[in-house]
Protein backbone atom coordinates (compact mmCIF):
# COMPACT_ATOMS: atom_id res chain seq x y z
CA UNK A 1 0.00 0.00 0.00
CA UNK A 2 2.95 2.39 0.88
CA UNK A 3 5.37 0.83 -1.52
CA UNK A 4 5.87 4.69 -2.91
CA UNK A 5 6.28 6.59 0.12
CA UNK A 6 8.32 5.96 3.28
CA UNK A 7 7.43 7.32 6.51
CA UNK A 8 9.65 10.70 5.62
CA UNK A 9 7.24 11.24 2.59
CA UNK A 10 3.66 10.29 3.91
CA UNK A 11 4.66 12.64 7.23
CA UNK A 12 5.25 15.69 4.35
CA UNK A 13 1.79 14.61 3.00
CA UNK A 14 0.28 14.29 5.94
CA UNK A 15 1.22 18.32 6.53
CA UNK A 16 0.20 19.06 3.47
CA UNK A 17 -2.95 18.13 3.22
CA UNK A 18 -3.84 19.49 7.08
CA UNK A 19 -2.69 22.54 5.99
CA UNK A 20 -4.96 22.82 2.84
CA UNK A 21 -7.62 21.77 5.16
CA UNK A 22 -7.18 23.73 7.60
CA UNK A 23 -6.90 27.03 4.94
CA UNK A 24 -9.73 26.28 2.67
CA UNK A 25 -12.89 24.56 2.57
CA UNK A 26 -15.43 23.66 -0.21
CA UNK A 27 -14.05 24.68 -4.11
CA UNK A 28 -11.36 26.18 -3.28
CA UNK A 29 -9.85 22.94 -1.16
CA UNK A 30 -10.59 21.12 -4.35
CA UNK A 31 -8.58 22.93 -6.31
CA UNK A 32 -6.09 22.64 -3.57
CA UNK A 33 -6.13 19.24 -3.14
CA UNK A 34 -5.61 18.99 -7.27
CA UNK A 35 -2.83 20.58 -7.07
CA UNK A 36 -1.35 18.09 -4.12
CA UNK A 37 -2.05 15.32 -6.58
CA UNK A 38 -5.12 13.93 -5.19
CA UNK A 39 -6.47 12.48 -8.35
CA UNK A 40 -3.19 10.49 -9.31
CA UNK A 41 -3.68 9.35 -5.26
CA UNK A 42 -7.00 8.02 -5.88
CA UNK A 43 -5.50 6.21 -9.22
CA UNK A 44 -2.75 5.04 -7.65
CA UNK A 45 -3.19 4.42 -3.93
CA UNK A 46 -6.16 4.25 -3.10
CA UNK A 47 -5.75 2.12 -0.14
CA UNK A 48 -3.72 4.73 1.15
CA UNK A 49 -5.37 8.00 0.01
CA UNK A 50 -8.86 7.43 1.18
CA UNK A 51 -7.76 6.66 4.98
CA UNK A 52 -5.57 9.76 4.74
CA UNK A 53 -7.92 12.22 2.99
CA UNK A 54 -10.88 11.39 4.66
CA UNK A 55 -9.82 11.44 8.24
CA UNK A 56 -7.74 14.76 7.97
CA UNK A 57 -11.46 16.15 6.38
CA UNK A 58 -12.94 14.82 9.68
CA UNK A 59 -10.70 16.11 12.08
CA UNK A 60 -9.90 19.88 11.05
CA UNK A 61 -13.77 19.79 9.90
CA UNK A 62 -13.03 21.06 6.24
CA UNK A 63 -15.12 19.41 3.24
CA UNK A 64 -14.22 19.26 -0.21
CA UNK A 65 -16.31 17.36 -3.15
CA UNK A 66 -13.79 13.98 -3.49
CA UNK A 67 -16.57 11.73 -2.26
CA UNK A 68 -17.76 12.14 -5.99
CA UNK A 69 -14.01 11.17 -7.22
CA UNK A 70 -14.22 7.97 -5.36
CA UNK A 71 -17.49 7.42 -6.21
CA UNK A 72 -16.52 8.01 -10.02
CA UNK A 73 -13.26 6.16 -10.08
CA UNK A 74 -14.96 2.74 -8.54
CA UNK A 75 -17.75 2.58 -11.40
CA UNK A 76 -15.34 4.04 -13.82
CA UNK A 77 -17.03 7.19 -15.29
CA UNK A 78 -15.18 10.29 -16.45
CA UNK A 79 -13.85 12.25 -13.25
CA UNK A 80 -16.24 16.10 -12.83
CA UNK A 81 -19.04 14.42 -12.28
CA UNK A 82 -21.66 14.48 -9.55
CA UNK A 83 -23.26 11.20 -9.14
CA UNK A 84 -26.46 10.57 -6.94
CA UNK A 85 -25.93 9.47 -3.53
CA UNK A 86 -28.36 7.68 -1.47
CA UNK A 87 -29.22 8.41 1.84
CA UNK A 88 -31.04 7.79 4.86
CA UNK A 89 -35.08 7.38 4.44
CA UNK A 90 -34.60 6.55 1.10
CA UNK A 91 -33.91 9.66 -0.57
CA UNK A 92 -31.09 10.89 -2.84
CA UNK A 93 -28.87 13.68 -3.02
CA UNK A 94 -26.22 15.32 -4.92
CA UNK A 95 -23.19 16.52 -3.48
CA UNK A 96 -22.24 19.30 -5.61
CA UNK A 97 -18.95 20.88 -6.17
CA UNK A 98 -19.86 24.63 -6.58
CA UNK A 99 -21.34 26.41 -3.88
CA UNK A 100 -25.31 26.00 -2.74
CA UNK A 101 -27.05 29.04 -1.43
CA UNK A 102 -29.69 26.73 0.54
CA UNK A 103 -27.68 23.69 1.08
CA UNK A 104 -30.76 20.79 2.20
CA UNK A 105 -28.11 19.24 5.13
CA UNK A 106 -25.90 21.11 7.27
CA UNK A 107 -23.30 22.69 5.88
CA UNK A 108 -22.13 20.73 3.45
CA UNK A 109 -23.07 21.65 -0.23
CA UNK A 110 -25.91 18.57 -0.68
CA UNK A 111 -28.96 18.87 -1.98
CA UNK A 112 -32.18 16.52 -2.53
CA UNK A 113 -32.45 15.16 -5.89
CA UNK A 114 -35.66 12.79 -7.25
CA UNK A 115 -34.12 9.80 -7.82
CA UNK A 116 -30.68 7.84 -8.56
CA UNK A 117 -29.04 4.54 -9.39
CA UNK A 118 -27.47 2.24 -6.95
CA UNK A 119 -24.15 1.76 -7.86
CA UNK A 120 -20.90 -0.38 -6.30
CA UNK A 121 -20.44 1.83 -2.99
CA UNK A 122 -17.77 -0.33 -1.08
CA UNK A 123 -15.31 2.36 -0.88
CA UNK A 124 -17.63 5.24 -0.85
CA UNK A 125 -18.80 3.76 2.28
CA UNK A 126 -15.39 3.71 3.89
CA UNK A 127 -14.17 7.14 2.61
CA UNK A 128 -17.50 8.36 4.63
CA UNK A 129 -16.86 5.78 7.30
CA UNK A 130 -12.78 7.60 7.84
CA UNK A 131 -14.55 11.01 7.77
CA UNK A 132 -16.62 9.92 10.48
CA UNK A 133 -13.76 8.71 12.46
CA UNK A 134 -12.01 11.68 12.05
CA UNK A 135 -14.90 14.18 13.04
CA UNK A 136 -14.89 11.56 16.43
CA UNK A 137 -10.88 11.96 16.82
CA UNK A 138 -11.56 15.54 16.50
CA UNK A 139 -14.36 15.58 18.92
CA UNK A 140 -12.64 13.54 21.63
CA UNK A 141 -9.83 15.82 21.51
CA UNK A 142 -11.80 18.76 22.19
CA UNK A 143 -13.83 17.14 25.46
CA UNK A 144 -10.45 15.72 26.09
CA UNK A 145 -8.39 19.42 26.36
CA UNK A 146 -11.55 20.84 28.25
CA UNK A 147 -10.97 17.44 30.80
CA UNK A 148 -8.06 18.59 31.37
CA UNK A 149 -8.45 22.74 31.49
CA UNK A 150 -11.72 22.92 33.62
CA UNK A 151 -11.71 22.91 37.15
CA UNK A 152 -14.07 21.57 40.06
CA UNK A 153 -13.78 21.29 43.95
CA UNK A 154 -10.15 22.22 43.09
CA UNK A 155 -9.13 19.39 40.70
CA UNK A 156 -9.76 19.13 36.52
CA UNK A 157 -12.81 17.48 36.08
CA UNK A 158 -10.49 14.79 34.40
CA UNK A 159 -9.46 13.06 37.34
CA UNK A 160 -13.47 12.45 37.83
CA UNK A 161 -14.45 8.93 36.86
CA UNK A 162 -17.58 9.37 35.14
CA UNK A 163 -15.27 12.01 32.84
CA UNK A 164 -12.74 9.11 32.08
CA UNK A 165 -14.92 6.93 31.80
CA UNK A 166 -17.07 8.71 28.82
CA UNK A 167 -14.15 9.49 27.75
CA UNK A 168 -12.75 6.14 27.53
CA UNK A 169 -15.98 4.43 25.77
CA UNK A 170 -15.91 7.08 23.05
CA UNK A 171 -11.79 6.14 22.39
CA UNK A 172 -12.86 2.35 22.37
CA UNK A 173 -15.81 2.74 19.82
CA UNK A 174 -13.20 5.05 17.47
CA UNK A 175 -10.63 2.42 17.67
CA UNK A 176 -13.05 -0.29 17.06
CA UNK A 177 -14.34 1.13 14.21
CA UNK A 178 -10.98 1.84 12.90
CA UNK A 179 -10.04 -1.77 13.05
CA UNK A 180 -13.25 -2.36 10.63
CA UNK A 181 -11.99 -0.01 8.47
CA UNK A 182 -8.65 -1.01 8.39
CA UNK A 183 -10.14 -4.51 7.40
CA UNK A 184 -8.70 -5.67 3.92
CA UNK A 185 -11.05 -6.74 1.25
CA UNK A 186 -12.81 -10.09 1.74
CA UNK A 187 -15.22 -12.55 0.14
CA UNK A 188 -17.72 -9.71 1.13
CA UNK A 189 -16.40 -6.64 0.39
CA UNK A 190 -19.80 -4.87 -0.07
CA UNK A 191 -20.79 -6.60 3.39
CA UNK A 192 -17.81 -5.28 5.32
CA UNK A 193 -17.96 -1.97 4.12
CA UNK A 194 -21.32 -2.04 5.45
CA UNK A 195 -20.30 -2.94 8.48
CA UNK A 196 -17.46 -0.78 8.17
CA UNK A 197 -19.38 2.60 7.94
CA UNK A 198 -21.97 1.51 9.99
CA UNK A 199 -19.47 1.26 13.20
CA UNK A 200 -17.72 4.03 12.07
CA UNK A 201 -21.17 5.91 12.05
CA UNK A 202 -21.93 4.57 15.82
CA UNK A 203 -18.07 5.49 16.72
CA UNK A 204 -19.30 8.90 15.86
CA UNK A 205 -22.22 9.21 17.29
CA UNK A 206 -21.07 7.75 20.81
CA UNK A 207 -18.38 10.42 20.66
CA UNK A 208 -20.85 13.50 20.28
CA UNK A 209 -22.75 12.53 22.92
CA UNK A 210 -20.46 11.54 24.91
CA UNK A 211 -18.20 14.71 24.35
CA UNK A 212 -20.96 17.29 24.48
CA UNK A 213 -21.78 15.47 28.31
CA UNK A 214 -17.65 16.61 29.01
CA UNK A 215 -18.23 19.68 27.31
CA UNK A 216 -21.47 20.65 29.38
CA UNK A 217 -23.24 23.96 28.20
CA UNK A 218 -20.05 25.43 26.37
CA UNK A 219 -20.32 22.36 24.03
CA UNK A 220 -23.68 23.70 22.68
CA UNK A 221 -22.08 27.58 21.93
CA UNK A 222 -21.25 28.63 18.52
CA UNK A 223 -18.17 29.95 19.63
CA UNK A 224 -16.79 26.06 20.42
CA UNK A 225 -15.97 23.93 17.66
CA UNK A 226 -18.14 20.72 19.02
CA UNK A 227 -21.05 21.82 17.08
CA UNK A 228 -19.45 21.99 13.77
CA UNK A 229 -18.82 17.93 14.30
CA UNK A 230 -21.66 17.05 15.74
CA UNK A 231 -23.86 18.58 13.02
CA UNK A 232 -21.69 17.08 10.39
CA UNK A 233 -21.46 13.84 12.16
CA UNK A 234 -25.17 13.56 11.72
CA UNK A 235 -25.22 14.36 8.14
CA UNK A 236 -22.35 11.88 7.26
CA UNK A 237 -23.91 8.88 9.24
CA UNK A 238 -27.47 9.57 7.15
CA UNK A 239 -24.83 9.38 3.86
CA UNK A 240 -24.69 6.10 1.26
CA UNK A 241 -26.82 4.56 4.79
CA UNK A 242 -27.03 5.30 8.14
CA UNK A 243 -25.31 3.40 10.79
CA UNK A 244 -28.89 1.79 12.10
CA UNK A 245 -30.09 0.98 7.85
CA UNK A 246 -26.56 -0.25 7.19
CA UNK A 247 -26.89 -2.60 10.40
CA UNK A 248 -30.28 -3.48 9.60
CA UNK A 249 -29.52 -4.65 6.04
CA UNK A 250 -26.44 -6.03 6.90
CA UNK A 251 -28.16 -8.49 9.41
CA UNK A 252 -30.88 -9.02 6.82
CA UNK A 253 -28.85 -10.67 4.39
CA UNK A 254 -26.94 -12.99 7.00
CA UNK A 255 -29.81 -14.45 8.02
CA UNK A 256 -30.82 -15.25 4.76
CA UNK A 257 -27.64 -16.79 3.54
CA UNK A 258 -27.35 -18.36 7.20
CA UNK A 259 -23.84 -17.61 7.49
CA UNK A 260 -21.39 -15.69 8.54
CA UNK A 261 -18.40 -14.75 6.67
CA UNK A 262 -15.20 -14.67 9.02
CA UNK A 263 -14.33 -10.67 8.27
CA UNK A 264 -10.85 -10.82 10.08
CA UNK A 265 -9.00 -13.88 11.30
CA UNK A 266 -8.57 -13.89 14.93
Amino acid sequence: MTADFDIDALGLLEDGLRKAMLAASGPELDAALADLGWADMLSDVPDLAIPLVFRLLGETGSHASVLNDVLLETIGAEPGGTPPMPYAGGDWVVWSRTPVEDPTLGDLPLHVVPDGELMRMGEARKAVGWWLVGSARAMLALARQHALDRVQFGKPIASFQAVRHRLAETLVAIEGAEAVLSLPSSDSPDLTAMLAKAAAGKAALTAAKHCQQVLGGIGFTDEHDLHVHVKRTLVLDGLLGSSKELSRKAGAGLRARKSVPRLAEL
